[in-house]
């Protein structure tokens, strides 16, 4: 038989060949014949499935089932790979058939696993998820039994068509048969963040990438990727100490990207701006980082009238005292990442950021610092030039973390030079902006702007309100901020109206409640404006009427609105009752004879 002697020799020399023509050579494929190394290896493949066939007279049964299972697994994925789905299905389908009755046996476990994966992924690239999913769950749950119930390391598939004394060792088979359950784990994360199951999605996620750190099976740019991504999801579960953890990790891995050279050696110039560029969006999820962590510190802090409340502040010191002791060890373990010679490093970029509530403005100013640094990093790769989306979203980051720093600053001077900061930044970008081609870029920056002018009125006039008597400096002042927070009020509620420059009927719902927010803010500024001509002051009172006006009437025409709107519906229902009666006082003062 074929299988006796030098024969066999050939056949495990065949099905070698066609191993490295798939995993290696075929990176060298030009782009014209992409699959010409798959195609080769195919040949030599359905060549050893002939000759396995010749033999099967005299082989036992069993093996030569488990011989032919690999091959059908070989060519499953070599289907598969070459975009054949069908023809990968089929053979995929029959090597877990020949494999069923010895799925947990230690020559079959590895196999069937990675045959099962590779059905999850098949089904995934036909957008079939629930069915990747039972095929990947049911590779999981075969893990799980094999480990249980045997748990000596396995075979690597490969060994079917080798020599005795070519036989790898138990410590290489556990590694390789960990890494296939790897990946058993990395395509269920990816199928229940499909699934919208965004917790699972994530605990599978976590276990990869420890899995991955723990058996050194990562590319260092795709891992710190991905962990950094990990961070965003703690983030929006406000579990800030995992979120940084995710960072801290992804920052440590990712620098290894440059030092370890890679297989084909003549790096590119593209690889070198690949580099860059993902660098900057890790450091981008550090922003996000900072400028969650102190928002969320504000939401904490704040009384009914946004300011911070020192009573609130005084309770959270004084409650923090007492968890921090608690708290950190127990959670700490359930979320390590990797071996020690990573964790020195991780704790050290860990040691720079705090993951507690910020609770006072030193506090504050520490994690501003952190995320103003990375504001600096990202925008160097995410210039306005080829990136424009990218960098105003970067600066309106920036802008965002002074905004949230001045709710810690006290002293309203220096808090006015933080809302200052915003307007230089977010002014130097709207001038170049084409609002044609960024309408909702523009409206964004049209709003952050009127909201940073009128902020800056407000302390402009709480600065007046402690002075003796206005001066007129102070007084252009606050009308000066005034009028410009009208003037972008009134660009965006603009950037609505139709081409022949019609204001909407009925607004849409994602500006509905901007345009209300914009329309009561212009009613209450045209009030906030100081003249000592009477005529003047009448003159405002009247618009600012109509704005309020507006309101009303809108919510009362669509009730739905309502609920967008109801604290400045609340007020301006006040002050379109108000307004009429002080409008007749001034207008008998100014003619009293009438």
């Amino acid at each position: 038989a074929a299988a006796a002697g030098g024969g066999w020799a050939a056949v495990c020399d065949k099905f070698r060949t066609a191993r490295t023509l798939s995993t290696v050579e075929s990176r060298k494929d030009p782009e014209t014949e992409p699959y010409r190394s798959k195609y080769s290896a195919r040949a030599l493949l359905q060549e050893v499935k002939q000759l396995l066939s010749a033999a099967e007279e005299g082989g036992e049964a069993r093996l030569l089932a488990v011989r032919r299972a690999v091959l059908e697994y070989e060519l499953g994925v070599n289907h598969t790979d070459t975009e054949e789905l069908s023809a990968g299905e089929e053979h995929l389908q029959r090597c877990t058939q020949l494999l069923e009755p010895h799925r947990l046996s230690p020559d079959c476990v590895s196999l069937y696993i990675q045959a099962q994966n590779n059905l999850g992924i098949l089904w995934s690239l036909r957008d079939e998820i629930k069915t990747a999913q039972t095929y990947l769950e049911s590779a999981e749950a075969l893990y799980n039994q094999y480990m249980k119930e045997d748990g000596n390391p396995p075979l690597d598939p490969s060994e079917h068509f080798m020599a005795e004394e070519e036989k790898i060792t138990d410590q290489e088979r556990s590694k390789r048969f960990e890494k296939a359950y790897t990946h058993t784990l990395y395509y269920l994360a990816q199928v229940y963040q499909h699934l919208e199951m965004i917790e699972k999605a994530a605990q599978y996620c976590h276990t990869t990438l420890k899995r991955q750190l723990e058996y050194c099976g990562y590319n260092p740019v795709e891992w710190a990727l991905n962990a950094a991504t990990l961070s965003q999801y703690y983030l929006s579960k406000q579990c800030f100490m995992e979120a940084r953890h995710c960072l801290a990790a992804a920052s440590v891995i990712f620098s290894q990207a440059g030092q370890v050279p890679s297989a084909e050696d003549n790096e590119t110039e593209q690889d070198q701006q690949d580099l860059r560029q993902r660098r900057a969006e890790i450091a981008r999820c550090w922003i996000k980082y900072c400028l969650n962590l102190l928002q969320s510190a504000r939401k904490l802090l704040e009384d009914n009238i946004g300011e911070l409340d020192p009573d609130r502040q005084l309770e959270l010191k004084a409650q923090r005292k007492k968890e921090e002791d608690e708290k950190e060890k127990g959670r700490k373990k359930a979320v390590l990442f990797g071996t020690s010679d990573i964790c020195d490093s991780v704790l050290a970029i860990e040691e720079k950021v705090s993951s507690v509530y910020p609770l006072d403005f030193q506090e504050a100013r520490e994690i501003f610092l952190v995320g103003q640094n990375y504001v600096l990093e990202a925008k160097e790769f995410f210039q306005v030039d080829g990136y424009v989306t990218d960098h105003i979203e970067i600066v309106q980051d920036h802008s965002a973390l002074f905004k949230v720093l001045a709710f810690f600053e006290e002293d309203y001077e220096r808090r006015c030079k933080m809302h200052k900061r915003r307007l230089d930044m977010l002014e130097s970008i709207y001038v170049d902006l084409n609002p044609q081609y960024y309408l909702l870029i523009s409206r964004q920056l049209q709003f952050e702007l009127a909201d940073t002018y009128y902020e800056m009125m407000d302390l402009k006039i709480a600065i007046g309100n402690r002075l003796e008597e206005l001066d007129s400096h102070t007084i252009k002042k606050i009308n000066s901020l005034a009028q410009l927070a009208i003037k972008y009020y009134e660009l965006f509620l603009d950037s609505l109206r139709n081409p022949d420059r019609v204001f909407p009927e009925q607004l849409e719902e994602d500006v509905l409640r901007p345009a209300m927010v914009a329309k009561f803010h212009i009613a209450r500024l045209y009030g906030k404006l100081i003249t000592s001509d009477s005529k003047k002051q009448l003159e405002n009172m009247q618009t600012s009427l109509e704005y309020y006006m507006f309101l009303v009437d809108y919510c009362e025409k669509y009730p739905d609105a309502v609920r967008a709107v109801e604290t400045e519906l609340e007020l301006s229902k006040e002050m379109v009752g108000l307004l009429p009666t002080r409008m007749e006082r001034l207008r008998a003062k100014l003619c009293p004879f009438i």
